[in-house]
């Protein structure tokens, strides 16, 4: 009797308690890190004022006693970080990278005719600028395609020029971030777009012309 019942302790033990055990230590598959607003951490999206950054962190801050979750956005190029509100994202511009087809679409942009307002240069400059600044790739793409200049060209003056860089810059980064390539490729892609666009210099559509045209500089 003593035999069976140590032998029925035992194997109660066995049941029991490693059983509870055996039940604990099971690991649970893991689940992906859920994102916030469509957005999840590590994926590249563009900020109207600043262009292509990089999702690095999602983090929560106490201010004045409340809660605040942000989106931590780096810019590498800029030496920055941005920390947006995650529920004020869509309210800010922000907006994931443009779908391969629209990138197509902005180099194509690149290929036709520039189309220049017959109005003073101030105005166009701050139009020019409103572009660059909407977080549209087509409309950034346009201020690159009214603003390039070949070399058999007179040069561009310094307003232009800052303004010709800025919407390069943004259009270059975002190609490089859809197709996955380097700044070099995606510069050399916009190149090649621009060296078959129409010379300036004749009239075109809808009361523009692309003709040069004494420009007043901006204040």
């Amino acid at each position: 009797m003593l035999c069976r019942s140590g032998v029925k302790i035992q194997m109660s033990a066995a049941r029991t308690p490693d059983a509870k055990a055996a039940v604990v230590k099971t690991p649970l598959p893991k689940k992906p890190a859920p994102g916030r607003h469509g957005y999840k951490t590590a994926e590249h999206v563009v900020y109207p004022s600043h262009g292509v950054g990089k999702i690095v962190a999602i983090e929560e801050q106490e201010v004045a006693g409340f809660k605040l979750e942000l989106f931590v956005i780096t810019f590498e190029k800029d030496k920055m970080t941005l920390r947006v509100p995650t529920a004020k994202a869509q309210q800010v511009g922000m907006r994931k990278l443009s779908e391969p087809a629209v990138v197509d679409k902005a180099l194509e942009v690149l290929t036709g005719r520039a189309r220049i307002k017959r109005t003073m240069w101030s105005r166009r400059a701050q139009e020019y600028e409103a572009k660059i600044n909407s977080g549209d790739l087509i409309a950034v793409a346009e201020v690159v395609r009214d603003l390039h200049r070949s070399e058999a060209q007179p040069e561009q003056s310094y307003s232009e020029r800052q303004l010709y860089e800025a919407a390069t810059d943004r259009v270059m980064r975002e190609v490089a971030a859809v197709r996955k390539i380097t700044d070099k490729e995606a510069t050399k892609a916009l190149e090649e777009k621009l060296a078959k666009a129409p010379k300036r210099g004749a009239k075109s559509e809808a009361g523009e012309q692309d003709e040069d045209e004494p420009q007043e500089e901006a204040a």
